[in-house]
């Protein structure tokens, strides 16, 4: 395997439920500091990375409206829940001294800086990590579409996409032994089929920027960079 990286700036997604662990609940310190690591060695190979973290760890917007709340106040209940993850993750990469930045869709100007994509550019210039919290700062659109969005302001060469599995699957190969696994598909073919790898305008906003979105599992230590040089196991949904 060839130590050079495929690409030189990319998107991590990944989810909050991921930074949660074994817990029911939160964020577990020792998967943060995994994660960092992760990220921490593809900025060792010269990576620029930006990062989008979920926030179902602590709290889904979408939960409040199923019982009859308000889906918009949810929705931003959700979007600091992801300020949070943003922060902790940060504070798992200074350990390592990687400098970092957390820039949120939300201003909260005593907390983290705002975003803009002039802030973006800036600090990803500097060789900083830059974690974008807050989703889009918009309701009704989840982390996975914010993932996409960023990811073509940021000029982003690929889209990882961080799951509970190693790659894209016909079905949930947890509660189905049968599903399919695929090795390659297009953005078209991910949205015919209604395969769960990512809200549907996520999908199409990437297909039209031309941003390969690769899905991987984030629970294999090291398995980023892997992917980054053309190791590894992960679904690639690209039209080229």
């Amino acid at each position: 395997m060839s130590a050079k990286p495929l690409y030189k700036r990319v998107l991590l997604k990944a989810s909050g439920e991921a930074l949660m662990g074994n817990q029911g609940f939160g964020i577990d310190v020792a998967v943060a500091d995994r994660i960092a690591s992760d990220i921490a060695e593809a900025r060792a190979m010269g990576v620029e990375v930006g990062v989008v973290v979920g926030g179902g760890n602590i709290f889904r917007g979408v939960a409040v409206a199923s019982k009859g709340g308000d889906r918009v106040t949810g929705d931003h209940m959700g979007m600091l829940a992801t300020v949070i993850n943003a922060l902790a993750l940060a504070t798992s990469l200074r350990k390592l001294d990687i400098d970092t930045v957390v820039l949120s869709a939300i201003a909260m100007p005593e907390i983290c800086e705002s975003f803009s994509q002039r802030a973006t550019l800036y600090h990803l210039s500097l060789g900083r990590v830059v974690i974008f919290a807050g989703g889009t700062g918009n309701p009704f659109f989840t982390t996975d579409s914010a993932a996409a969005l960023r990811a073509a302001e940021m000029g982003a060469e690929a889209i990882f996409k961080g799951t509970q599995v190693d790659g894209i699957y016909s079905a949930d190969p947890k509660k189905d032994p049968t599903a399919t696994r695929y090795d390659h598909l297009t953005h078209d073919q991910v949205l015919q089929q209604g395969l769960a790898v990512m809200d549907v305008a996520a999908v199409a906003l990437a297909r039209e920027n031309r941003i390969p979105i690769i899905v991987f599992s984030i629970h294999e230590k090291g398995g980023f960079a892997e992917i980054l040089t053309g190791g590894g196991r992960a679904t690639i949904v690209t039209d080229n």
